[in-house]
């Protein structure tokens, strides 16, 4: 029986290169299973955030690669024509190159959410935003990188290939240079961060929430609801206002009272309005004075300052200085004045 022969190899030779195939792939991942459990090991004693980085690169295995490494160790055995066996190596290294691009696809992943994590391994909206764009063109171009060197080693020209693609690819920039235009917008936004995910801002009379920067469009949530859509290109181009990024709001509002006023009563007004806004939390007084006569009353200015950039805290603290400019008021006597005229008669 050992003396038959299949594809001009006795049965013998068949044997011994599977018994080699299995032992190859076998013990590929008897070795790799044991050097995971130690790097986990290693891990999970240690602060080193290296280990934890190796450790998510190394688990991203392909098995093809195992399996192409038995097939390989067989095929010595078998001794076949030197076509097929150059055409084994050139799978070979391709599915090498591919277990590597995966190790750097993980590798890229891990690095960058290293970078934009906080201590308490939380990505924050800025950063969720600059690691979404980073991570998308960096694997776009790793896998670019892959792909040309799987072809050149199955024996294409990539030169011709890169040059025909990059004569195609002016063509296709002017064709697309407003989309183009928009990508390169988005990397500046990733880059220079005028805002980020969840910041309250306006672009000219259009107010929303940042909810999604994309490679083309930036997507607002307005107040009422429905979802307002920018190109970034024209975004950058715009008079943008970032709320979310006030350390501390300018208030100003007025007031007048009737001309039947007291003179005393008015200079004591300034001094009122002084105490009751300093009674706030969170505030900074600013000035208050008689600004002007009126055409039905006398007019002061109130400036003062919420040391933050909140607006529900803001509505808080003008509700409280108006009731208890109201209370003041009606306690002293003084009436708010509301536009009133009085018409004279003459009888001929």
């Amino acid at each position: 029986m050992w003396n038959h022969t299949l594809l001009d190899h006795p049965y013998s030779s068949w044997l011994t290169a599977l018994v080699l195939f299995v032992s190859v792939v076998l013990g590929a991942k008897l070795l790799f299973r044991l050097g995971l459990k130690q790097l986990q090991s290693l891990a999970q004693s240690t602060a080193w955030k290296g280990a934890d980085f190796l450790l998510i690169v190394l688990k991203a295995n392909n098995t093809l690669l195992v399996i192409g490494l038995g097939i390989l160790a067989a095929l010595q055995v078998l001794q076949l024509s030197d076509r097929l066996e150059n055409g084994a190596v050139n799978v070979m290294l391709v599915l090498l190159i591919f277990q590597a691009g995966l190790w750097a696809h993980k590798a890229l992943e891990a690095g960058l959410k290293l970078r934009f994590a906080q201590p308490d391994q939380v990505i924050e909206g800025g950063n969720l935003m600059t690691l979404g764009l980073l991570s998308f063109l960096g694997k776009l171009l790793l896998w670019a990188i892959v792909m040309l060197m799987a072809l050149d080693n199955l024996g294409m020209n990539i030169t011709a290939l890169v040059a025909s693609l990059g004569i195609g690819g002016v063509a296709v920039a002017l064709a697309v240079q407003n989309i183009l235009a928009d990508l390169f917008a988005s990397l500046s936004i990733a880059i220079d961060k005028p805002f980020v995910i969840g910041d309250f801002v306006m672009v000219d009379d259009m107010v929303g929430t940042v909810e999604h920067v994309g490679l083309k469009t930036t997507r607002l949530r307005s107040l009422a609801g429905e979802q307002i859509v920018f190109a970034n290109n024209d975004l950058l181009q715009s008079r943008l206002r970032n709320f979310k990024r006030m350390s501390q709001r300018r208030c100003t509002f007025n007031f007048g009272v009737t001309y039947s006023t007291p003179a005393d009563q008015l200079a004591q007004i300034p001094s009122t309005i002084e105490a009751i806004v300093k009674s706030q939390l969170q505030v900074s007084f600013g000035r208050a004075h008689f600004k002007s006569f009126g055409e039905s009353s006398l007019d002061f200015e109130v400036v003062y300052f919420v040391l933050s950039g909140d607006y529900d805290l803001y509505m808080d603290v003008q509700q409280a200085i108006n009731l208890s400019i109201v209370r003041s008021f009606e306690h002293a006597g003084i009436d708010f004045a509301f536009p009133t005229r009085t018409l004279h008669l003459h009888k001929a």
